[in-house]
């Protein structure tokens, strides 16, 4: 097999890619406990995307560099001066004699033709081994590769991330082309997500709330200089702070014991039931613990359980308040998880203000235990469906729950 192209397309010189992109480039790198064995292509001695990986290589693990066309000698000779340099790295010229790799990443910005950047991810993706994956950045804007890397990834994607504080954005993406086993997920770290803007160490923003807050405070600057001597700018002023608020993700830790199930979402349990649901294939009887949202709760939802994403699906409904009964006929999102001990289901549900469900776990991703995977915006309620001859409830109706980190329930 020839050596698949160090400059697909051709990539652009003049994109660089800065700590946030590399960070979310290597992230599976970063999140997989190892041994594992890792690609890195077109990678240059000054590249961020080096540095990341390098930083997220355990022991065991093993990085086969491919340099830029001309960047060898540089990258070599930067390995050689490195304090981190040693036997688990090595600089190859040809990928003709190499074993297949867990994690393959693209250290530049795809970019230019359609036709070119599908055969740049068929030939690369040829070196995945089974359940790898490829991570791979494009403009994110209407370049020809973007667009061919979007359609890429809505057969292949596992993930994707807009990664806003790059100049110029970029748009990472993450391919797998084989099936992965669920059982992994149980080994590995939550993602690290873009999304998530950190604040202070242990508290981050949602991008939707730095968007929100955007919002209000650009109608504030607007009626402040198209109003002048009046103070109605500061209605929206004021609402941004509340508003930003409604969106703050503080990292969770989920508890050691890997019997724990954790909750999904922050709130209040409505109730802990047995329920039969066909939808979701067989087995039909669950487990459901329904948790309430407030609009003084965290919105960010998170995986109660570490999985394999099998389907995803929105069904229509009404919008009832998301305290009442009512609310289990409301337009919801379900995200079908197969793990070790059987299928579990979470829904968002929407409510009488939220109207909008992010969900950013498409099918074939693999959830840690309290991964975020997405969040409501405003009150809401989220549902946890378990295999009910499987686990033990751990909570019981009007229970206080915070999401990624309480337990509702064990595996027996």
């Amino acid at each position: 097999m020839s050596q698949p192209p160090r400059r697909p397309i051709p990539l652009l010189g003049e994109v660089r890619l800065g700590p946030r992109a590399a960070r979310a480039l290597t992230a599976e790198i970063a999140r997989h406990p190892g041994p594992k064995s890792c690609l890195l292509l077109a990678v240059t001695a000054d590249s961020a995307v080096l540095a990341a990986a390098l930083d997220a290589l355990l022991p065991t693990d093993t990085l086969i560099l491919v340099p830029l066309a001309g960047a060898a000698d540089g990258l070599r000779a930067h390995l050689a001066s490195a304090t981190s340099a040693d036997r688990r790295v090595r600089v190859v010229d040809s990928l003709t004699e190499i074993d297949p790799v867990d994690v393959a990443v693209v250290a530049e910005v795809l970019s230019g033709g359609a036709e070119a950047a599908r055969g740049y991810l068929d030939e690369v993706g040829k070196h995945l081994a089974e359940g790898g994956v490829l991570s791979v950045a494009a403009l994110a804007g209407l370049d020809d590769a973007a667009e061919e890397l979007g359609r890429q990834a809505d057969f292949t994607g596992v993930g994707s991330d807009l990664v806003v504080r790059n100049l110029p954005p970029v748009r990472v993406h993450r391919l797998r082309f084989t099936p992965a086993s669920p059982a992994i997920a149980a080994r590995l770290a939550p993602a690290y997500r873009p999304s998530s803007v950190p604040l202070t160490r242990s508290m981050n923003i949602d991008s939707n709330g730095v968007a929100a807050a955007g919002i209000a405070l650009g109608l504030a600057a607007a009626l402040r200089f198209g109003r002048r001597g009046s103070r109605l700018w500061l209605v929206p002023a004021l609402a941004a702070v509340p508003v930003a608020a409604f969106f703050r993700d503080p990292n969770r830790q989920p508890p050691a014991d890997g019997a724990a199930v954790v909750a999904a979402s922050d709130g209040t349990v409505l109730s802990v039931e047995r329920v039969t649901d066909p939808r979701f294939g067989q087995p039909a009887d669950y487990l459901r613990v329904a948790v309430f949202l407030s609009v003084l709760d965290v919105h960010v939802n998170r995986a109660p359980v570490a999985g394999r994403v099998v389907d995803y699906f929105v069904e229509d409904g009404g919008f009832a308040p998301a305290m009442k009964p009512a609310a289990e006929h409301n337009v919801a999102a379900y995200t079908v998880l197969e793990t070790e001990h059987g299928k579990v289901v979470v829904a968002q549900r929407t409510g009488l203000i939220a109207r909008r469900i992010v969900q950013r776990a498409p099918v074939g991703s693999l959830l840690a235990r309290g991964e975020r995977l997405g969040l409501i915006r405003f009150g809401s309620r989220t549902d946890v469906y378990l295999p009910v001859d499987a686990v033990e409830p751990a909570v019981a109706q009007g229970d206080k729950v915070a999401g990624g980190a309480t337990v509702i329930a064990r595996w027996r």
